[in-house]
């Protein structure tokens, strides 16, 4: 568990430069020093040894803030920022920072399936307009669940497990009432998750444990998945899964005429997308008709029937819409295409399939260019079907 205390800087670098933090009820007062472009851990007071550090770059940017990992009730008091100049031992305060830790644990239980659950954060401070209010994950590093102002910025730094999940209430200035719902929960949200209070200068932690209990036995859904299939094994043998094919069925059929200009191969999905995403279509030959990764199209990787003929939306990822859109559809393009959503470790996340069909009669295309009036245009062979 660890907490950021803000330390920023406007004006002009000194020329030999020196940052310290220091916490004047110890004895050595030092918490952390900056020498120029190195730490310095000479006369750091002994509690703070290992757990103290600081951007690499800190003096570039002027971001002097300073992260203390693994808290301890001892780590409250008043933290003071300072900068100066080695050789002529001039300092300029530059801040002070309150911080306070709790001793204090609040644990919250609900079955796996519940609609939703609340982990609590209150208190009774004057909040401020320009409070900050933060939810991390206390057992994994850099986890962000929730940030509060809920302004557009700050949700890009949410961990995309949490996208759509979580929510704070409206007037949680004037209640101080900071807790957080997290709708949907399941196994994999057990774990301690810490609120963070920025109020001005001062800093205030408190630790929920969350516990997301399997609300039934393993024996009773094994059971189950038993009756299902069972249950399913009679209605394939009473010959409903035919009537009722359409809710079983995850792909598209899609029917064009040849000659048409282009034909869009649906693919839209309503779950969140992380940024780091790849989506990739292929063709029932397993040859790629379309790879889009790192926020942009890789043409490199398509196969050659399919080059400078096909197109995506723009923000793919973010809008949810994959569609494909094939140029110059002919009887040559009939196949089963599969639209697939792979993770950055190369899991699967979704899968859905188009059927394309061609009718009527079609052209060849060709990837060349002939030009009769100044501009290029795709020649075409014609060709029956």
């Amino acid at each position: 568990m660890s907490v950021l205390l803000p330390c920023h800087y406007s004006g002009l670098l000194p020329e030999y430069p020196i940052v310290m933090w220091t916490r004047n009820d110890l004895h050595p007062k030092s918490v952390h020093v900056r020498q120029e472009e190195t730490d310095n851990p000479t006369g750091q007071n002994q509690r703070y040894s290992g757990r103290t550090s600081m951007r690499p770059d800190a003096l570039n940017t002027l971001d002097l803030s300073l992260t203390l990992k693994n808290l301890q009730l001892t780590d409250s008091g008043n933290y003071t920022c300072t900068i100066g100049d080695k050789r002529n031992e001039k300092e300029m305060r530059l801040g002070d920072v309150q911080l306070q830790v709790k001793d204090q644990q609040v644990e919250v239980k609900v079955e796996e399936g519940s609609q939703s659950v609340t982990l609590l954060c209150k208190t009774t401070l004057d909040l401020p307009e320009d409070t900050t209010v933060e939810w991390t994950r206390s057992n994994q590093e850099h986890v962000m669940v929730h940030l509060y102002p809920n302004r557009n910025d700050h949700l890009r730094k949410q961990d995309d497990l949490y996208c759509g999940r979580t929510k704070m209430n409206d007037d949680l200035l004037e209640t101080g009432d900071l807790s957080l719902t997290l709708k949907h929960p399941t196994e994999r949200d057990s774990g301690g998750y810490i609120c963070t209070i920025y109020r001005n200068k001062d800093i205030l932690r408190q630790k929920v444990v969350l516990q997301v209990k399997e609300p039934f036995p393993f024996w009773v859904k094994a059971l189950l998945v038993v009756l299902l299939l069972l249950l399913l094994v009679l209605i394939v043998s009473g010959g409903l899964i035919f009537h009722f094919r359409h809710y079983f069925m995850s792909g598209y059929k899609v029917e064009v005429d040849s000659g048409v200009e282009s034909v869009q191969l649906p693919c839209k999905t309503t779950v969140c997308l992380p940024k780091q995403a790849k989506v990739e279509w292929k063709d029932m030959k397993d040859r790629k008709v379309h790879v889009y990764k790192n926020s942009c199209d890789q043409n490199e990787e398509q196969h050659q029937v399919y080059k400078e003929r096909t197109k995506m939306n723009e923000h793919p990822l973010k809008t949810r819409d994959l569609c494909l859109t094939l140029k110059y559809p002919t009887d040559g393009d009939n196949s089963t295409y599969t639209c697939t959503v792979y993770n950055r470790e190369g899991t699967v996340l979704m899968e859905k399939q188009v059927e394309l069909k061609v009718k009527g009669q079609c052209c060849r295309y060709r990837s060349s260019f002939r030009s009769d009036t100044g501009r290029k245009k795709p020649i075409f062979d014609s060709a029956s079907t």
